[in-house]
């Protein structure tokens, strides 16, 4: 099955990998588009502040994004790796117990990591338990709003720490493209409101008599703060100076119509995508007689020759599939080599 898609306006991407030695076919680039296949592009950037990683679940994601770290490391001051995916896997990857807050992690000197609960809850310390009870209505009250509160707790967070830049090891897909969403969710949720509030206005008055005065004003106020917090967000999202989102796939059907389907969203968001990693590409040994190895990699070159025609403006790094988990610092440190130099050429199915 083919996916014909028509873009909207994008960025290039970048393509890379390592586990063998490709000597003599270093020169040939995986895409034929005049875009480095490699994710250097996003390390020489020094622009950029928030770089998010995210894709279909199972392709890789926490390894490019430690990957991607460690590279960042090298060219900028300090660099924070932040889990928010509810199945955390930062610690796991590092062999280091992570938590929600900024852990120096171990073999480097400016690079940390944290893993952040997406669902932390909305601050309260500023209402009385009137406003958090009411502030609790409005949160059950309205389809997504407390999700979008509490993705506005977590980016005022974020935005208050001083880092060089910070990369993101996102939720799978859905997840990821929800929170893309908040701003309109909040926006949504603020109207209504304001729509219960003139509707009610006479009980809402009598009822403020028998609780603390000023509830209304403080849920709004809190409300108003979390809004202005995500537009914000929102504005940084769309600044492709500030704000990157590479994807990561594997040349299966899924994942490459879950990618289009991701590049699409962050079109429609302005959110500027350019680089694409294609990982657990399998690069038989010679003459290998291995049936399904072969077969496999028949499978995979269509859908990498597929990649090539929708992405071929992009910067796109193949990465092989391992013989071995990449897990520790050491592992992370020589695997994410091959993020920035250029990809091989992706295997020829066998004939």
């Amino acid at each position: 099955m083919n996916l014909q898609t028509v873009h909207t306006e994008r960025r290039p991407l970048s393509n890379k990998f390592y586990l063998f030695e490709f000597e003599s076919i270093m020169s040939c680039a995986v895409v034929d588009s005049g875009c480095e296949p490699s994710l250097l592009n996003i390390v020489e950037q020094k622009t950029l502040k928030w770089i998010f990683v995210g894709g279909k679940g199972g392709v890789g994601k926490t390894t490019t994004s430690c990957s991607l770290a460690v590279q960042l490391s090298k060219a900028r001051e300090s660099v924070l790796l932040v889990s928010t995916d509810p199945a955390h896997n930062l610690s796991d990857a590092f062999g280091q117990k992570f938590s929600r807050n900024a852990t120096l992690v171990n073999g480097f000197n400016n690079l940390f990591a944290m893993e952040i609960d997406p669902t932390i809850e909305v601050e309260t310390d500023i209402l009385d338990n009137s406003s958090q009870n009411l502030l609790s209505e409005v949160a059950t009250s309205l389809p997504g709003i407390d999700e979008a509160m509490s993705f506005a707790e977590l980016m005022k967070q974020v935005q208050s720490m001083n880092y060089s830049v910070i990369v993101f090891d996102t939720a799978p897909t859905g997840h990821t493209l929800r929170l893309l969403s908040f701003p309109s969710v909040l926006e949504q949720a603020m109207e209504k409101f304001n729509s219960i509030k003139d509707k009610f206005a006479g009980i809402i008055s009598q009822v403020q008599g028998m609780v603390n005065a000023g509830t209304e004003e403080k849920v709004m106020g809190k409300l108003e703060q979390l809004k202005q917090t995500i537009e914000q967000v929102n504005k940084t999202f769309k600044d492709p100076n500030s704000t990157t989102f590479v994807c990561v796939c594997i040349p299966e059907f899924l994942s490459l119509f879950e990618t289009e389907r991701l590049v699409q969203e962050l079109s429609k968001y302005e959110i500027d995508t350019h680089n694409i990693v294609v990982n657990q590409v399998l690069f038989p040994e010679p003459d290998s007689n291995c049936r399904k190895c072969n077969a496999r990699v028949k499978m995979q070159s269509k859908y990498l020759e597929q990649i090539q025609d929708l992405y071929d403006d992009f910067n796109v790094t193949v990465l092989p599939l391992l013989d071995e988990e990449v897990r520790g610092p050491a592992a992370i440190r020589a695997f994410s080599e091959n993020l920035v130099k250029p990809s091989p050429p992706a295997p020829a199915p066998a004939k």
